[in-house]
């Protein structure tokens, strides 16, 4: 293990020397520098660019082609002009080009990508570690999100604030106004020195460009690469102010099982106050989440559970501050264990309050007490959370945490189980990213307390990873102990399912992640970008017998035209631990078994109405074979109506007593936006493998910024037998920004 670790370091550092003139300087602030300027007068969003105090600015122009590669200049260009009072942040964006916009929807939070565009970057800090990030399409339809200094997982669009813009298309230009209030954002009102940076999306050409110069290996709304945003006198402070927003549902649900009816009320809200320009608190009274989109389901062809992602919003604002410890498939903190079971159901939650923000320019701090009520025979827990992370060298940092999970069960169910009583954890993290972003490093500590657990309840881990303008590397190493429990976390492999005693055996383990990459971009031909990855991932069991090997070699080509396509060839070898099935059939006996699989898929252009992508993998599965089979086709009429289908098919074949399955996942879609105010969705599952037919529909109304009416109907029926119903509920949800 020492011996792999200390060649793949070799190597990186080979890598990093290698591509380092190719390495964008980091300190880009040096070269692109503006001053924001005072108004002197009003500014009125509509698009006409008519106020005497735009022609006091002079534009920030000349963006740099960012995406699909970086050669050459963008085929249009784009403006920017800049402007403040005591209340707002105005930004004008004159953006060059012809023809009709190309517009996904009209749903607010639809992102950037496909849609023509324009976004602000801001990092108020200017520490390449927290900003935002606002997005409106050409058709005046708004993003927004707030950025880390982690590219872990993008952004999601979840965090919501209130601001203001107006687009008008001219022909061959269309401008874009934008009002940021400053109480929106959290700054420092002694900081005179912004991170800021503008990005263009050219959907017809194909085309990212950005006012700085950022590599195609980064994020357009990389934090690292901003430009300087200074103030002529300190920022306007931001006056203290108090958000509420009170909600009322109310709905029929009908059980099936049961023969049950039931009518539901319910009243609650959220709130925000601002304790200072840099810290806020939120509070939670009785939340309702009905309004969020069930999870897409998906087939699990492996023998550990899935993660899933959250989409309650009080959870994703801020959660790099929570979540942002480990890695994806080791989190000590994970919200979804907090109002929902391990099957997703709810538990209701009664009150919660989140203290985040920045107690010091270097000091962000976060504090979570989450209360959940009684739900038939699972008990009321309460559920504690506190992180810090500090600032340290020029873009990194070291951050702790501690969590604390309370059940109050009781003395009789203690006994039972004394382990369900109580779940602490508690770790520390360095991670060291070089000021180009290019080279990071990390390194983590984290223990478990259950009561009677004395050992066996750590988790370490290190790694480091470059990334180059051609040359990419990963490296992770961890090591699991099987009585790390994470009450509030998520480790995927450390429960192992005997299938002949029907039970789950804990396991710790060890794992090697290895990842080299190579991207090619030609300055000719149909060829935007092509990366060439191989990836390895070793898992040894705590003894250091050897318990698992996947190796994976990948190309993917990006073409000019906005398709793709991959091909891709796995081979594994798996210790299976324990008897383990995936048909009806008898399970599989713990053995050896070593199986290779090819893969291919081909996603078409992105900007057309019309649209497919097709996924094929077949080969070897353990003792037997399988054959994967997805597609998804896409058709809109823009910018109003969408129609998507998905469908994946599985066929699993094991030889004689092992059985066989065939298990079929079809996912349509429907949305339809009247404008940018009033939405419909209409989304439909049919999965064999959880037996599940789900039917929801959501109609949504902003009615005004931040305040919305929701009507959603849900239904659920069984796939076998076919269409025998399980339950229906219709609820509505009022909601209203104070």
């Amino acid at each position: 293990m020492n011996r792999i670790s200390l060649i793949l370091l070799l190597l990186t550092l080979n890598l990093f020397w290698l591509d380092g003139k190719a390495q964008i300087n980091a300190n880009v602030q040096q070269e692109f520098q503006l001053t924001i300027q005072p108004t002197k007068g009003p500014i009125k969003l509509d698009g006409i660019l008519d106020e005497p105090a735009w022609n006091t600015v002079e534009a920030v122009s000349q963006f740099n082609k960012k995406f699909p590669n970086d050669i050459g200049a963008p085929k249009k260009q784009t403006e920017v002009k800049y402007l403040y009072d005591d209340k707002n942040l105005y930004f004008a964006f004159k953006v060059y080009d012809s023809g009709t916009a190309i517009i996904r929807s009209l749903k607010r939070d639809i992102g950037h990508d496909g849609n023509d565009g324009v976004a602000v970057v801001l990092d108020p800090l200017n520490q390449k570690t927290n900003g935002f990030y606002f997005v409106v399409s050409a058709l005046n339809v708004q993003s927004e999100d707030q950025l880390t200094g982690s590219s872990d997982g993008g952004i999601s669009y979840s965090w919501d604030t209130k601001w203001f813009s107006m687009t008008k298309d001219y022909g061959n230009y269309w401008i874009a106004e934008i009002a940021i209030p400053l109480k929106s954002i959290r700054y420092n009102s002694e900081n005179k020195n912004w991170g800021v940076n503008f990005v263009r999306i050219d959907a017809k050409n194909f085309e990212y460009s950005t006012w700085t110069r950022i590599g195609p290996n980064f994020k357009s709304y990389d934090l690292g690469y901003t430009g300087l945003m200074k103030w002529p006198t300190n920022p306007p402070a931001s006056n203290n102010n108090v958000i509420l927003l009170p909600y009322l549902t109310g709905g029929i649900s009908e059980d099936k099982s049961t023969s049950k009816i039931e009518t539901t009320g319910n009243v609650g809200f959220d709130a925000k106050i601002a304790l200072n320009s840099s810290l806020n608190l939120d509070l939670t009274v009785n939340p309702d989440f009905s309004q969020v989109e069930v999870d897409n389901q998906v087939t699990n062809l492996t023998r550990f559970n899935i993660f899933l992602p959250e989409r309650r919003a009080f959870f994703l604002e801020n959660a790099d501050l929570f979540a942002g410890f480990g890695i994806p498939p080791i989190r000590p903190f994970y919200s979804r264990t907090i109002g929902l079971d391990k099957e997703g159901n709810k538990i209701p939650i009664l009150f919660g309050a989140r203290l985040s923000g920045n107690l010091s320019p270097d000091v962000r701090i976060g504090a979570m007490n989450m209360q959940t009520g009684r739900k038939g025979n699972y008990a009321p827990e309460n559920f504690s959370a506190f992180t810090w992370q500090k600032r340290v060298l020029k873009r990194s940092m070291v951050k702790g945490y501690f969590l604390n999970r309370e059940n109050f069960i009781s003395v009789e169910e203690e006994k039972k189980n004394p382990l369900d009583k109580y779940g602490r954890n508690a770790g520390i993290t360095f991670e060291y990213s070089n000021p180009a972003g290019s080279f990071s490093y990390w390194a983590n500590y984290n223990q478990s307390m259950k009561p009677t657990i004395k050992d066996l309840n750590n988790y370490a881990e290190a790694g480091l990873s470059y990334n180059g303008r051609n040359f990419g590397f990963v490296l992770d190493l961890a090591n699991v102990g099987k009585n790390y429990y994470t009450d509030m976390g998520f480790v995927q492999r450390i429960s192992n399912y005997d299938a002949e005693r029907d039970t789950s055996i804990r396991i710790g383990f060890k794992h090697i992640f290895s990842e080299i990459s190579y991207t090619l971009m030609p300055a000719k031909g149909k060829i935007g970008k092509m990366e060439l990855t191989t990836q390895n991932f070793i898992v040894f069991n705590p003894d250091n017998s050897f318990n698992e090997l996947e190796s994976t070699v990948q190309v993917r080509t990006d073409l000019k035209n906005a398709s793709s396509f991959n091909l891709g060839l796995s081979n594994n070898i798996t210790n299976l631990l324990f008897p383990t099935s995936f048909t009806d059939g008898t399970p599989l006996p713990a053995a050896q078994y070593q199986y290779a699989q090819f893969g291919m898929g081909y996603n078409s252009d992105t900007r057309k109405l019309f649209g497919w992508s097709t996924d094929l993998n077949f080969g070897q599965f353990y003792n037997g074979t399988v054959q994967s089979f997805r597609v998804g086709v896409n058709w809109r009429n823009q910018p109003h109506l969408s129609l998507r289908l998905n469908a994946q098919f599985n066929n699993i074949q094991l030889p004689g007593i092992y059985g066989s399955t065939k298990l079929l996942l079809i996912a349509p879609r429907i949305e339809y936006n009247f404008n940018t105010k009033l939405f419909w969705t209409t989304f439909i599952q049919y999965n064999t493998q959880s037996n599940n037919f789900n039917i929801n529909s959501r109609l949504q109304y902003r009615y005004k910024p931040m305040s919305d009416f929701f009507l959603v109907y849900t239904d659920n029926y069984f796939t076998d037998p076919l269409f025998k119903s399980k339950n229906r509920a219709l609820i509505f949800k009022l909601s209203y920004w104070f």
